[in-house]
């Protein structure tokens, strides 16, 4: 949900995900506020019930406190917004519940550090929605495709995580303990929903690669006792193959026949996906970048991803066959193609459009050149995630001198052969976390422990989010040439759906906004500088106010984009 509300001196705008809501806000006239004392701005939230009464109402809290003021706080205490107010014009809750309405009240705060004075006066309010994990209900006669969508927290390094749980080694063998329920954030739950959903006259079809996570293995096997008919093609091919066929052997699937080995050495067999039907008719499938284990299912960033609609459901299930035939890559492309051909420009207003791998000949870039000619349809914004390489062609989109705000985030820092060029509208972040005494006032964070890939495994990107027409691509696939020749991969290509694109865009500024402060933490500290003032808020107005109406600044677009964003 997205709403916008004008002020007599504010303009703000809201973009309501699941768990995320993303608040921008900006002076009515766009030009810099007059007043020299403003120290920033707070946030008070209210909490309403579904007849619009007040649950709870109190101020937002943040990490950065002035470096004067209130003095013998231990590290990572939050504090107040109304005493140490943001310094920007964009600031996210991380703290929403999904289905929940808020009301959120942007205050200027100007004064003196030690006296800082609340302008109600100048206030703006926005009243929003959090958005539903699931979607409407099921209707077989409704127009729309249903999405019900699923982010885990993926920043086990992170001081939510140090403040909550002393750091402590997380227990993957133990999923219902508070570490590892706080790092799922419903993705380990949603997915056993959804393999119980399959029962008597039911059906579950899967593709997956990692498959060694023994509680999602002994859900299918559940799900094969209550009479569910069970068939699983898994990755016997890579390293996995050990961990894969231990895991399937504890929970009995090799016994009951459910199992089928993909043994192709060309590639890898790299999909997630499980398709659910209903007797011999496909109505869903759960896909996305999660795969089954203890770090894709609590360890760095995924998401789990079901769209109800039969005709997407039977085009999955037409794939599943041709990778339960166990095909080499030449065998599957032209079938792939002919079943989900690449669309000619952007594909249909109000639509999905599945795209299977292996697809592209040996030698060409169609696809992957197609999801950069999308990346480059971008007017105002883009967000991209890279698990591994960035691939040339996006390097090209990426370089490119224009307005556009384009965000990249990646597990690990730009490599010798990787450019983004030098245009400041392009930001750049790698997964990172803090030290002992990396940043003044903050707790020590700790490593991921779950995963080879430590941080990003998102394959999601989003072009124009904000707008009335956002394009959303999600799926198995890491944006590379080899996702597309010789790869099993799967990919949604979702036009026209602002639900879809509000739960992925406050993600996406989610994980972002996490690691760029620890990525340019560490920048520092590798170039052998420091800067004790970092983890602190600026006393005077004009050394934190004037980046944000540079025009050389994307802090100055960002302002302007986000609020009034073009339709």
């Amino acid at each position: 949900m997205r709403i916008s509300e004008t002020g007599t001196e504010l303009k703000a705008a809201a973009y309501a995900g699941t768990y995320v809501v993303v608040l921008a806000w900006d002076t009515l006239n766009g030009k810099p506020p007059t007043q020299k004392d403003l120290l920033g701005y707070a946030i008070e939230r209210t909490e309403l019930d579904t007849a619009g009464e007040e649950v709870e109402r109190y101020w937002m809290r943040g990490i950065k406190r002035f470096k004067n003021k209130d003095k013998g706080l231990p590290p990572g205490t939050p504090v107040s917004t109304a005493e140490h107010p943001i310094q920007s014009f964009l600031w996210a809750d991380y703290t929403a519940k999904a289905g929940v309405c808020y009301r959120y009240r942007i205050v200027p705060v100007h004064g003196i550090v030690k006296n800082p004075k609340l302008d109600d006066a100048a206030a703006v309010t926005l009243d929003v929605t959090t958005e539903k994990e699931s979607d409407q209900p099921l209707d077989p006669q409704a127009a729309n495709i249903r999405h019900d969508i699923f982010f885990n927290r993926g920043v086990i390094g992170s001081q939510a995580y140090a403040r909550e749980f002393g750091n402590r080694e997380p227990d993957p063998d133990n999923p219902r303990s508070e570490e590892m329920r706080w790092l799922s954030r419903g993705l380990f739950e949603a997915l056993v929903r959804f393999i119980g959903l399959a029962g008597d006259g039911m059906a579950l079809r899967a593709a997956l690669y990692e498959f060694h996570y023994q509680p999602i293995a002994n859900a299918f096997a559940k799900a094969i006792e209550a009479g569910a008919d069970v068939k699983i093609v898994y990755d016997a091919e890579s390293d996995y193959k050990t961990e894969n066929e231990a895991t399937i052997h504890a929970a009995g699937l090799d016994e009951n026949h459910a199992v089928i080995p993909r043994t192709v050495s060309e590639g890898i067999r790299h999909n997630k996906f499980i398709i659910l039907l209903k007797g011999n008719k496909p109505i869903a499938v759960w896909t996305g970048s999660t795969n089954i284990s203890p770090g894709g299912i609590f360890g760095h960033s995924n998401v789990g991803h079901i769209v109800w609609d039969e005709t997407i459901a039977a085009q999955y299930l037409k794939y599943w066959e041709r990778l339960a035939q166990n095909l080499t890559p030449t065998k599957l492309r032209n079938p792939n193609r002919q079943a989900t051909p690449t669309p000619s420009g952007k594909p249909p207003g109000n639509s999905v459009t599945p795209l299977f791998s292996p697809r592209d000949d040996k030698d060409s870039t169609e696809t992957i050149q197609w999801y950069a000619d999308r990346l480059a349809d971008a007017k105002e914004v883009s967000c991209m995630t890279f698990a591994f390489n960035i691939d040339e062609v996006f390097q090209q989109v990426l370089s490119q001198e224009n307005d556009v705000l384009r965000y990249v985030v990646k597990d690990d820092p730009l490599g010798s052969e990787e450019s983004l060029g030098h245009d400041r509208d392009v930001i750049f972040a790698a997964g990172a976390y803090l030290g002992a005494g990396a940043l003044a006032n903050f707790l020590r964070e700790r490593s991921n422990p779950l995963n080879r890939n430590r941080y990003i495994h998102n394959k999601f990107m989003l072009v124009d989010p904000l707008s009335d027409d956002p394009l959303v691509i999600t799926g198995s696939a890491n944006f590379s040439k080899p996702s597309q020749r010789i790869n099993d991969e799967n990919m949604l290509v979702i036009r026209g759906n602002t639900r879809v694109a509000d739960i992925y865009f406050g993600e996406f500024m989610r994980v972002f906004d996490h690691h760029y402060a620890r990525y340019v933490v560490r920048l520092i500290s590798d170039e052998g500088r420091s800067d004790p003032d970092a983890g602190y808020l600026k006393e005077k107005a004009t050394d934190w106010v004037p980046a944000h109406f540079n025009p050389e600044s994307y802090k100055s677009k960002r302002r302007r984009y986000f609020v009034s964003p073009k339709k």
